[in-house]
């Protein structure tokens, strides 16, 4: 089987890198910076270049671009793809994109199905792409009633042959809804937490705790203000939340009231109990 991937940043980098590594599938992939793919060459994560000829050639095809980017790279390029080819993207929200390239492959003769890896660091760039980045993360699919049941299956079957350890289906609106606090809430969070001041001095008065609060402070800018304007109410109503959540916490400290924080944090500890159960069952 041929597979393309489009885009070399770290999620597309890893792609080409996993399936090398775990298949014997042949790697076309497609950059802007020429560069970047001589060293995606050189690195043993592919075998040549995907160019609009061998886009016919690509049995499965990742489109690792950011959302606009992902669906304008389509809109150009679909006319190239090869008929019947399964296709899928990496983009962190799904309602701004799944219509969109849904209809593109429908003009175009090839099968979509919205895709999203539960997998990142806070570097980017090929240089950040591990072959091992995938290892049991989660990948998310997000099929719709017009999508084709077998590209469903060979994406299903394609995800866990190069590292994912389970493939979540849901629908669209189901991601963005979930994705809005388990991923785009916590870069908020984070990089509103690390605005202190006392952030600047932190040396030698920090452990785990801080860094896991700051680890995602370190983004792409442009492409999380893109992501989180996508999925503005869904986002906007976990902050709202959050910020509720976090007023009965300065409450409670402004007010002297030692039983309603001890209340608070005993309820934070048995939910986050709850849901390392649920995860685990």
């Amino acid at each position: 089987m041929t597979a393309g991937v489009v885009g070399l940043g770290i999620i597309g980098g890893s792609f080409a890198r996993s399936i090398k590594a775990r298949t014997e599938h042949r790697v076309l992939v497609r950059n802007r910076t020429a560069s970047v793919i001589e060293e995606a060459i050189a690195a043993g994560a592919a075998d040549g270049c995907l160019t609009d000829e061998a886009l016919g050639e690509c049995d499965v095809l990742i489109i690792a671009l950011p959302p606009g980017a992902a669906v304008a790279w389509a809109e150009e390029k679909g006319r190239f793809i090869k008929k019947g080819a399964a296709v899928t993207d990496v983009c962190g929200v799904k309602r701004a994109v799944v219509p969109q390239l849904e209809k593109i492959a429908r003009d175009s003769g090839f099968f979509y199905i919205g895709g999203h890896p539960m997998a990142g660091k806070e570097t980017a760039g090929f240089k950040s792409s591990s072959e091992v980045l995938f290892n049991g993360a989660s990948m998310i699919l997000t099929p719709t009633e017009s999508s084709d049941p077998g590209a469903l299956e060979t994406l299903r079957e394609f995800c866990l042959s190069i590292g994912f350890g389970r493939v979540t289906v849901t629908t669209p609106e189901h991601h963005d809804r979930v994705i809005a606090y388990t991923s785009q809430l916590c870069h908020v969070a984070s990089s509103a937490f690390i605005k202190s001041p006392v952030a600047q001095n932190h040396l030698g008065f920090s452990a785990g705790s801080f860094r896991d609060l700051t680890r995602v402070a370190k983004l792409d800018e442009k492409l999380w203000t893109e992501l989180f304007f996508h999925n503005s109410d869904m986002l906007a109503g976990e902050l709202r939340l959050y910020i509720e959540n976090l007023q009965k916490y300065l409450a409670a400290l402004e007010g002297g009231d030692r039983e309603s924080m001890e209340s608070l944090l005993r309820e934070g500890r048995l939910l986050k109990e709850a849901s390392k159960r649920n995860v685990n069952s």
